[in-house]
């Protein structure tokens, strides 16, 4: 008989996307500088999408630069992103991390808190480092407890 924890399907995901606190232990580092670590953030989950991890301001280790740029999620509304410049080398990436400042309806929980595509730092669920979602438009994160066979983001994805 088989340990093994079924693995979570995306495709089994709601649409429209739910927003729920989630007790998983998420950690951003660049290098061995710790960006952020919490135990304190909520997941959306939406079809065909891994979770979308959003960590409070609280977690964060080092401070953030809000830019001017900002895109529109149909369910969530306008997002703001923010430049982060690593401490040791000075390096400044940018638009790599977003939050919503007057989320819709049911993403009020999300205010303010902040959500980080998985590259160029790495980000951890639970100790596992994660896989960015394919492509560079979705911020998901991979972890070995998802079926990524119905995951969106590769070529080819766009219209499932």
């Amino acid at each position: 008989m088989s340990s093994a924890k079924p693995k979570l399907n995306p495709a089994t995901f709601p649409r429209p996307p739910t927003c729920e606190r989630t007790p998983r232990h998420l950690q951003v580092k660049w290098g061995e500088q710790v960006i952020a670590d919490t135990k304190e953030a909520y997941w959306v989950l939406e079809t065909y999408h891994p979770p979308t991890y959003y960590l409070p301001p609280s977690s964060m280790k080092i401070p953030l630069e809000k830019n001017s740029r900002n895109s529109f999620c149909e369910w969530k509304g306008i997002a703001s992103y923010y430049d982060l410049r690593n401490p040791s080398s000075g390096e400044v990436v940018k638009s790599r991390v977003w939050s919503y400042d007057d989320p819709s309806g049911r993403f009020k929980d999300i205010k303010d808190y902040l959500s980080f595509y998985a590259g160029p730092w790495d980000c951890y669920v639970d100790g596992e480092r994660v896989i960015p979602q394919p492509g560079d438009f979705y911020g998901g994160w991979v972890t070995s407890d998802i079926d990524t066979t119905s995951v969106k983001g590769a070529p080819g994805t766009r219209h499932w």
